[in-house]
């Protein structure tokens, strides 16, 4: 019988040879991240009201990134209490060391074929690597942690096809963005996006990673992408195991509900003004608008291969007057390769503020929120009204190549016109 790859990571978690969409099936977890904000200070009130501890705690990943760095009252008292319950129940914790969703791979915790669920709704990103992973909220995630099990109604695939070759200048993030823009929030319809094609596989992990992230703003319940040899690699190199990652893809004649083409070829860089990803349009319909802070930072904005991407265009350049910067590197590991490369040396000779390595005002977290007022080009994955600041801020939503171009330019500005040979 021909399935998906969510067909077949579901059915291999249900004990089951094959499943079909809109069966609904219990399925064992293979993996459960939670974090300092929705974590321990969520789920426990729970598990003591069920008498219950966790099921397997080699297979619970706790990760602190939301509260960090913990610089009031309130969000010290969070992360003491996140630490006590790590070491009480002995998982495996990551304790400021960046944010989950890049963290969780990059110490080599999903691999190819497993189920995994995370509680936070960006959780899509272990797709890229060919996992099944979903972000569940705090009442589940307890149920999770004490039975190991969860049920799930099997999802449709759709399947998103990009083919052709990425221009120079552009990013995952200009794919997603345009994506938004087409399909809408409600494009995924919570069910399983599987991204594929030429383009897709001419992606580095961080850029899939990227894409598999913002599956949530398509409004997918997941984001695949089938694991290659790059995967593999990734994996590797990050201390897992990638498995028999071959097995892992969609048959050929598998059923999908829906098919949609993009030629990477043709992609213009993407901007979505306020207040919504789906509000993505060419920069040239967005050039202009006058700006006063550039943020860089967040799981789909300050990996390495974002920060490579900026200081590429910002190297020897200074921000237009009147521009902030602020830098908050996705995870300590990134940060510290970009030092060593010269990259963090470009951010702070331009003036740059450095954050800590933590979702931050991503999330509407820590005291570098934005005030009233203020305009700002981000690299995070949404923009909704409020969520980094004053409920009068306005974000509009870019890739780092795009950020870093509009901070030299103090407007939103064509990165391609900060690029040589393009």
């Amino acid at each position: 019988m021909a399935l998906t790859l969510a067909e077949k990571i579901i059915a291999r978690a249900a004990g089951r040879a094959s499943v079909r969409p809109g069966e609904v099936v219990t399925a064992r977890v293979d993996l459960a991240m939670i974090h300092d904000s929705g974590g321990p200070r969520r789920v426990e009130p729970i598990l003591k009201r069920l008498g219950a501890g966790l099921w397997d705690r080699d297979r619970v990943v706790l990760i602190s990134d939301h509260y960090v760095p913990g610089d009031d009252p309130d969000g010290a008292a969070i992360l003491q209490l996140t630490r006590e319950w790590a070491q009480r129940y002995g998982v495996s914790f990551h304790d400021g060391e960046g944010i989950c969703h890049v963290v969780l791979p990059e110490r080599g915790h999903v691999s190819p074929g497993m189920f995994i669920t995370g509680g936070d709704s960006h959780s899509p990103t272990g797709g890229a690597f060919g996992a099944y992973m979903f972000g569940i909220g705090a009442t589940e995630m307890a149920g999770v942690l004490a039975t190991g099990d969860i049920w799930i109604r099997v999802p449709e695939t759709i399947r998103i096809e990009w083919s052709g070759t990425l221009p120079r200048g552009l990013l995952a993030k200009d794919m997603i963005l345009a994506m938004c823009g087409r399909l809408g929030m409600d494009g995924g319809r919570y069910q399983a996006v599987e991204y594929a094609g030429e383009a897709i596989a001419a992606l580095n992990m961080q850029e899939r990673m990227t894409l598999s992230n913002m599956a949530a703003e398509l409004g997918a319940q997941a984001g695949l992408i089938a694991p290659d040899a790059t995967t593999a690699r990734y994996i590797h190199a990050a201390g897992g195991d990638p498995g028999d990652w071959p097995m892992w893809h969609s048959d050929p004649d598998a059923t999908v509900a829906e098919r949609h083409a993009f030629d990477a070829a043709r992609l213009e860089p993407q901007v979505a003004a306020p207040h919504s990803p789906a509000n993505a349009t060419d920069v040239g319909e967005q050039a202009g608008q006058a700006l006063d802070v550039i943020y860089i930072g967040a799981c789909t904005g300050a990996k390495y291969t974002d920060l490579a991407a900026a200081a590429e265009i910002l190297k020897g350049k200074r921000p237009a007057k009147g521009i902030e910067i602020l830098v908050a590197p996705a995870s300590a590991r990134d940060q510290a390769r970009a030092e060593a490369d010269g990259i963090m040396a470009v951010f702070e000779a331009c003036g740059a503020r450095l954050l800590p390595n933590a979702c931050g005002i991503c999330a509407g977290y820590g005291a570098s929120r934005l005030g009233a007022d203020i305009r700002c080009l981000s690299t995070t994955a949404r923009n909704f009204k409020g969520r980094m600041g004053d409920a009068s801020s306005r974000v509009w939503l870019a890739s780092p190549y795009t950020a870093a171009a509009s901070a030299i330019e103090g407007r939103i500005a064509d990165p391609r016109n900060h690029l040589e040979g393009v």
